[in-house]
């Protein structure tokens, strides 16, 4: 694992609504640049950037048409190696978004494959023999390439899948791991992460990780052993690089794939959905840092910890605040709540990574779909900066804006908030710079429950010289928490020392240092 990955905290970029500096409305790298000072200054050290590729955007950018080009709305080759430079004279990182399953149905590749005559190209995606002959299982098109096939589909539509072959082939169609052609697939993307890679970038955040090998096993063998050869032939060339997958399966995409990280994701239903975004088909949310909730921590814990176990000591299971495919944490979460909430996750093992806005508490929107976004869209809108025109983001008429700024009343801007000592801002800053002064927070293996029960709101955990308290609740809760040796050294609310225990007041957070 590269060195500074034990420290890292991330701050994720959705590049078109984070700040646009030649008044188009659309942001892009120089606007990045602009911004760099105001990450690090916050306390992040790296940064995550969602695709910059040269993209047709019926996906945001997540449906490739050339990996080796950058999107014109954002710029330039140029612009983006000197935004690497700016990153790394700060002494920061950057990882940039791979999209290794799929491209755009655009891409010069997909435009090969679909002709009738084979040439190199044929099977770098997924066809059958023919166009009434069905991918039995899988989404696919037909009728619509001058190919005699039907090819797989990854996502939308517009994503044909690459092909890195089947684990366990049925059809004389479905190509095993080790085919020439699927092995030139694996050699395409390795040389799209080398160039990146010499480029200047440190990295990448893998989308849909787990979805290269077809008809894969559960826990996704072929897949693994795909990545595990890739992410040698790369780490050969740039033994730093560090990667980040989408996947959610710690055992699968660290223990066995070779990523030094891997994400716990929002899916409905587990344990990180439990945490902050628990709606139920009224809206109602119940989950575990409302305050009128009556959950427990132990329903999170129940998940996380035997995937933490699983690679403990071999690479960092991460929680994030949210991101681009999420509904923001401030949809229904108030502010004393999101401070508890980002207070937990930003002292649990594993790099932090923080959404673009989070650490203002920038609200959800009610927006129509853009760029294939649905419900996700209204994640997406435009960072708020202070009260000038588009708070900030852009010089460009609103009509012409990426997306619509948040028009409610009281919407947060990082200026007001960095005005006001109490604000989601600030104790996001001063969370951070615990984290990076607590020599605790660089070991990642050192996480000790020391209370969390069913029925009881409060918990406490240990991480080294450190001890973390929190109660959600309305009420006070008693812990059993012997902190005679320790000192506060942050919190939110507080609590009060007594017989070998702790009273944690109402809505509070504490960390102490022995």
């Amino acid at each position: 694992m590269p060195e500074w990955l034990k420290t890292a905290i991330f701050y994720e970029i959705y590049p078109q609504s984070f700040k646009d500096s030649n008044g188009d409305g659309i942001g892009d790298f120089n606007g990045i640049i602009e911004k760099l000072d105001y990450i690090k200054d916050l306390g992040c050290n790296a940064i995550w950037m969602n695709p910059c590729y040269d993209s047709p955007f019926k996906d945001a950018g997540y449906d490739v048409r050339d990996y080796k080009k950058v999107a014109e709305r954002y710029g330039t080759i140029e612009d983006l190696k000197r935004l690497f430079a700016e990153v790394h004279r700060r002494g920061m990182h950057i990882l940039l978004d791979l999209v290794p399953g799929h491209t755009s149905e655009e891409h010069e590749w997909f435009a090969q494959s679909g002709k009738n005559e084979v040439n190199e190209y044929s099977n770098r995606y997924i066809w059958t023999d023919s166009w009434f002959q069905r991918a039995e299982g899988f989404p696919y098109i037909a009728g619509e390439r001058e190919r005699d096939g039907a090819y797989i589909i990854n996502y939308f539509k517009c994503q044909p899948a690459l092909n890195y072959g089947f684990l366990n082939p049925k059809e004389q169609w479905q190509k095993p791991i080790e085919h020439p052609d699927c092995l030139a697939t694996r050699a395409a993307m390795v040389d799209v992460m080398c160039y990146w890679l010499k480029m200047g970038c440190d990295g990448f955040r893998v989308d849909m990780a787990d979805s290269l090998v077809k008809g894969d096993d559960e826990v996704k063998s072929g897949t693994c052993r795909v990545w595990s050869d890739i992410i040698q032939q790369v780490q050969a060339k740039y033994p730093n690089a560090a990667l980040v997958s989408e996947w959610n399966n710690p055992a699968s995409a660290i223990g066995m794939a070779g990523f030094q990280m891997d994400f716990f994701l929002d899916w409905f239903g587990n344990g990180y959905n439990l945490l902050m975004r628990d709606y139920d088909k009224t809206g109602r949310d119940d989950s575990f840092f409302k305050k009128e909730s009556k959950r427990s921590i132990t329903n999170f814990l129940e998940e996380y910890l035997p995937k933490y176990e699983a690679i403990r000591n071999k690479g960092l299971y991460c929680l994030i605040t949210g991101n681009h495919d999420m509904i923001r944490a401030a949809h229904n979460l108030d502010e004393r709540e999101l401070k508890l909430a980002y207070a937990f996750l930003f002292t649990m093992p594993g790099a932090p990574f923080i959404y673009y806005g989070d650490e203002i508490g920038m609200r959800y929107q009610n927006l129509p779909c853009k760029e294939g976004g649905y419900t996700r869209t209204g994640s997406r809108t435009p960072m708020q900066w202070d009260g000038s025109l588009n708070y900030g983001f852009s010089e460009a008429e609103q009509s012409s804006l990426y997306l619509p700024v948040d028009m409610e009343e009281g919407a947060p801007t990082v200026e007001a908030q960095q005005k006001n000592a109490d604000s989601l801002y600030h104790t996001v800053r001063e969370l951070l710079r615990v984290r990076k002064e607590q020599t605790a927070f660089s070991a990642h293996d050192n996480l000790n429950i020391l209370f969390a029960q069913k029925g009881r709101r409060g918990f406490a955990y240990q991480r080294g010289n450190l001890i973390f308290m929190c109660n959600p609740s309305k009420s006070v809760e008693k812990l059993p928490v012997d902190l005679t040796e320790y000192e506060q050294i942050f919190a939110v609310g507080g609590g009060t020392k007594e017989n070998g225990g702790y009273t944690l007041d109402a809505q509070s957070f504490v960390i102490c240092r022995k």
